[in-house]
C-alpha cells in the first residue's frame, strides 16, 4: 500500500484524513506492514499534536512494587494504599513461571511478524468468534493514529476457537495462570475495601477477561506519535506483561506528572480500571497511562490481560457496603455492557467514561 508522507501532507489544504485512514485500514497491513515496506517517515494519520506529546514532564518516581509471597494482612495493606494512591503497582513472587512469561511474549511477537497475507486473514474490528487483529483501537475517532498493532482475543468465560495456532498453545498456559492470579488480586483488593475476599469474584469479575498483545514496530518518527495514546483502562484490574526491548516505555499520570515505569524482568504491572474506581465509590482510582512510540531497532511487545465481568446485563455502581451518609455514591448504575459500548465508541484519549457515570 502506497500511503503519502508527512513530508508531502503537511500544509496541504486537500489533505482529507478520513481517506488516508480508510485507506490504512483496508490493506490490513498495520504498522509492521508500513515498517516493512521501507518508509523513511510516518504518514500523517500518525502525526499527533505537539501538546498531547509532551504535556507534563517525565519524572523517575517508581510504583509501588509488592511481593505476593510476603504475609497476607501485609499483602492487603499494601495493596489497597496502592490502588488508593498510585493506581498502579507492580508485583514479584506471583507464581508464574519465567518461562511461560518468556514464552507467552515469544508466541504473540512470533503473530505479529507472520507473513502479511498470514496476519491479514485474522484483521477485523469485530471479535464476532473472539479473536482479531487491527492497527489503533479508536483509528476512526482518535485526533491521530498510533504506532502500534493488537492481537484481541476474549479469554473467559470461554477459551475461543480460533486463536491462531502460532500462538494458541502458549496464550491457553497464560490464561490458565491468569486465572489464578485474578482470583487472588481480587482477592486482596476486595479485602483492601473493607469488604470479604470473595466479594469481587462474586460479582463475576474474573469471568470475563479479555487479552491484548501489542506489538510495537520500531518507529522513524517516534518523536511525532505515541504507541499508545494516554488512556485509563475500562475494567476492574489490568494485568500487564512487558517485554524490556529498550527499556522505559509506559508512563504513568501520577501528581501532575509523567512516571515513567521501568521494566523489571519477571515482574506484572497491576493497574486499576475504571470500573472499579466506580465501584469503590472513588477509594481506588484509575489513571491515565501511555505508551511512548518505539525508537529502538527491535520491536516491543506487551500482553495485557484485562479483568472484567462475565455479566454484561448486570448493573453495576458503586457497592453498596462503600455508600453511607457521610460518603454517598459518587456515580450512577449501568448495564455492564452500556458502559463497554460506550468505552469502544468514546477513543481512547482522557477520562470521560468515569465522568460520564459520576453524578453532580
Amino acid at each position: 500500500m502506497k500511503m503519502a508522507t508527512n513530508s508531502t501532507l503537511i500544509g496541504e489544504q486537500g489533505y482529507d484524513r478520513a481517506h488516508q485512514v480508510k485507506q490504512f485500514d483496508d490493506s490490513k497491513l498495520g504498522v509492521k506492514g508500513l515498517v516493512d515496506s521501507g518508509l523513511s517517515s510516518i504518514p500523517r494519520i500518525f502525526i499527533h499534536p505537539p501538546e498531547t506529546l509532551h504535556q507534563l514532564q517525565p519524572t523517575t518516581r517508581p510504583i509501588p512494587t509488592i511481593d505476593l509471597s510476603d504475609r497476607r494482612s501485609a499483602l492487603v495493606d499494601r495493596i489497597s494504599a496502592a490502588c488508593r494512591k498510585f493506581g498502579f503497582f507492580r508485583i514479584t513472587n506471583h507464581g508464574i513461571p519465567p518461562a511461560v512469561l518468556d514464552r507467552t511474549i515469544a508466541a504473540v511477537k512470533a503473530f505479529h511478524e507472520q507473513p502479511a497475507e498470514v496476519r491479514a486473514q485474522f484483521y477485523g474490528r469485530e471479535m464476532t468468534n473472539g479473536v482479531s487483529y487491527f492497527s489503533n483501537l479508536d483509528l476512526y475517532t482518535s485526533r491521530a493514529a498510533s504506532w502500534s498493532d493488537t492481537l484481541q482475543m476474549r479469554l473467559a468465560p470461554i477459551f475461543p476457537d480460533d486463536v491462531p495456532e502460532i500462538c494458541r498453545e502458549e496464550i491457553a498456559a497464560w490464561n490458565k495462570e491468569i486465572q489464578r492470579l485474578g482470583e487472588e488480586l481480587l482477592g486482596l483488593v476486595s479485602q483492601g475495601l473493607g469488604l470479604p475476599s470473595e466479594k469481587l469474584k462474586g460479582l463475576t469479575c474474573l469471568e470475563g477477561r479479555a487479552m491484548v498483545g501489542n506489538y510495537y514496530p520500531p518507529c522513524p518518527q517516534p518523536d511525532l506519535t505515541t504507541g499508545l495514546t494516554s488512556h485509563s483502562d475500562p475494567g476492574v484490574l489490568t494485568v500487564l506483561l512487558e517485554d524490556h526491548v529498550g527499556g522505559l516505555d509506559l508512563e504513568v499520570k501520577h501528581g501532575g506528572a509523567w512516571v515513567d515505569v521501568e521494566p523489571v524482568p519477571g515482574a506484572l504491572v497491576i493497574n486499576v480500571g475504571d470500573l472499579l474506581q466506580i465501584m469503590s465509590n472513588e477509594e481506588y482510582k484509575s489513571v491515565d497511562h501511555r505508551v511512548l512510540a518505539n525508537p529502538h531497532h527491535e520491536p516491543r511487545v506487551s500482553i495485557a490481560v484485562f479483568l472484567n465481568p462475565s455479566n454484561r446485563e448486570g448493573v453495576f455502581g458503586p457497592l453498596p457496603e462503600l455508600v453511607s451518609p457521610e460518603k454517598p455514591a459518587l456515580y450512577k448504575e449501568f448495564k455492564f455492557s452500556e458502559f463497554m459500548m460506550r468505552f469502544f465508541t468514546k477513543g481512547l484519549d482522557g477520562k470521560s467514561l468515569v465522568n460520564y457515570y459520576k453524578l453532580q
